[in-house]
């Protein structure tokens, strides 16, 4: 992942006091994720919030852009730039997660794992425009990114940990076969 270049934004700074006070809140993951997707709700910054050259990339690529990690560990905050043609693994978390598209249209193919453990079994898709905001929290949070459009997709990922400690919020890859 990338730092940002560009200096903070007064959104950027409203918004990370407004994650604060979500994840101080007593709550489950499912309960922060919640609270974290309504502050990224009243604060979802704009697009601009990243520099021209952190826009740019190659076809089927996408860039990670660390944008805030918390001193106390307690969260992170990725801006994700999706080129057209760019798409995750299928992966699941770490921990909760909560994203707001910035700009363009980010695709999500969600899946659940048969009960012998050897198939992915599909389980729907989600279309978010611009100004989507969604969250989840393990487990049952099997899933693909994708851009299908041919514009460039910007997302801004709340993740609950300290990605510079872990490195990546994937808790696992999945490369099994898929069936409706």
């Amino acid at each position: 992942m990338n730092t940002l270049t560009a200096p903070p934004t007064t959104d950027l700074d409203e918004l990370v006091t407004a994650v604060r006070a979500a994840v101080a809140r007593p709550a489950d993951w499912r309960g922060t994720a919640s609270h974290v997707a309504d502050a990224l709700r009243e604060h979802l910054p704009p697009a601009e919030l990243l520099t021209p050259d952190q826009l740019t990339g190659e076809h089927g690529t996408f860039a990670s852009h660390r944008l805030h990690v918390e001193p106390d560990g307690s969260f992170s905050m990725v801006a994700i730039v999706w080129q057209p043609g760019a798409q995750t693994r299928v992966h699941d978390h770490v921990t909760w997660c909560v994203f707001g598209v910035l700009t363009g249209v980010e695709y999500e193919d969600l899946y659940t794992l048969s009960e012998d453990g050897t198939t992915l079994v599909e389980a729907g898709s989600n279309r978010a425009p611009a100004g989507e905001i969604s969250g989840f929290a393990p487990p049952g949070d099997i899933h693909r990114v994708r851009n299908i459009s041919d514009s460039v997709a910007v997302s801004l990922h709340i993740y609950g940990t300290d990605l510079n400690r872990i490195g990546s919020s994937a808790r696992r890859y999945y490369d099994l076969p898929t069936r409706p």
